[in-house]
């Protein structure tokens, strides 16, 4: 896969106000920021992301979660789904990439919701 999506769900939940100070440690300032691009590029939100050696996390800005990201978090939010989601990633290796892993997630959401 492209992205770790515990991540982007992490970074997503912590965006809308739903997880204020999600458990990022294990997780670099580079990771973080390459997913933040990530989710940026695939238009789960909007944002300044640094540029010309400023690669903190600190120097993001994100402006809001678009449609695309509050519908993500929706699919991922129950953990049945979530570990579901896990499960078939996991079988299929791990390789998906962002776009195609959103909507197994959205089409097992939609299965199991």
């Amino acid at each position: 896969m492209n992205g770790d999506l515990g991540l982007i769900r992490l970074l997503l939940k912590e965006y809308e106000g739903e997880e204020l100070n999600p458990e990022l440690s294990g997780y670099s300032e580079k990771a973080q920021l390459h997913h933040l691009e990530l989710m940026e590029e695939t238009g789960l939100i909007v944002a300044e992301l640094p540029t010309g050696g400023e690669d903190r996390v600190g120097n993001t800005a994100i402006m809001r979660l678009t449609t695309a990201g509050h519908d993500f978090l929706e699919d991922c939010r129950s953990d049945r789904v979530w570990k579901a989601f896990q499960e078939v990633n996991a079988a299929s290796g791990g390789n998906l990439s962002l776009p195609n892993a959103i909507e197994l997630l959205k089409a097992l959401a939609k299965d199991m919701g």
